[in-house]
C-alpha cells in the first residue's frame, strides 16, 4: 500500500489571522481560499511541496454540530488544546526566531526532547499548537 499524507485541517476561527499566519509568517503559499467573511475554507502548502496541504476550515462549521458542540470546540480553541501541528525544518533556531519576531504565543523555546530531537512550540492565532522540529536535512523536499 502506497499511502502518504495529503491534506490535514486545523481549525480558525478568524481566517484573515490564519492566512496571515500561515502565509505571512511561516511561508505556506496559499492554493484555494473558499467562501467568504469568517466561514472560509483556505487550503495552502509549504512552499515548492504542492503535494502536501495545510487546510484552514471554519470551526465546528456544519448543520450536524450542535450549539454546545461548536461551545466546547471553541473553548477547546481558547484553551489551546484542540488542533496540534507538527513542522519540519532543518534551522529550528531560524524558524523560532521568525515566529516570536511574528508575535506568536510561545509555548516551549527550542529545546532537546527525547531522542535527541529538538523542537519549539507556539500558538497559532486560533490557539492551535504548532510544534516545530529540527529534522536533519531540513523539510526533506527534494530537487529545487
Amino acid at each position: 500500500m502506497d499511502l502518504r499524507l495529503h491534506t490535514s485541517s486545523l481549525p480558525h476561527d478568524d481566517p484573515d489571522a490564519a492566512l496571515a499566519f500561515y502565509r505571512d509568517v511561516l511561508g505556506f503559499e496559499v492554493r484555494q481560499d473558499v467562501g467568504r467573511g469568517r466561514t472560509r475554507w483556505i487550503t495552502l502548502c509549504p512552499a515548492g511541496r504542492p503535494d502536501t496541504a495545510l487546510l484552514l476550515a471554519p470551526a465546528a462549521a456544519g448543520a450536524q454540530v450542535t450549539d454546545a458542540e461548536r461551545g466546547r470546540v471553541l473553548e477547546m480553541m481558547a484553551k489551546g488544546t484542540w488542533g496540534v501541528i507538527v513542522l519540519a525544518t532543518g534551522d529550528l533556531d531560524a524558524a523560532f526566531a521568525r515566529v516570536q519576531t511574528a508575535g506568536a504565543e510561545v509555548v516551549q523555546e527550542p529545546a532537546p526532547r527525547a531522542g535527541g530531537v529538538r523542537e519549539c512550540a507556539v500558538r497559532d492565532p486560533a490557539g492551535n499548537l504548532v510544534r516545530i522540529r529540527e529534522v536533519p536535512g531540513g523539510t526533506g523536499r527534494r530537487g529545487p
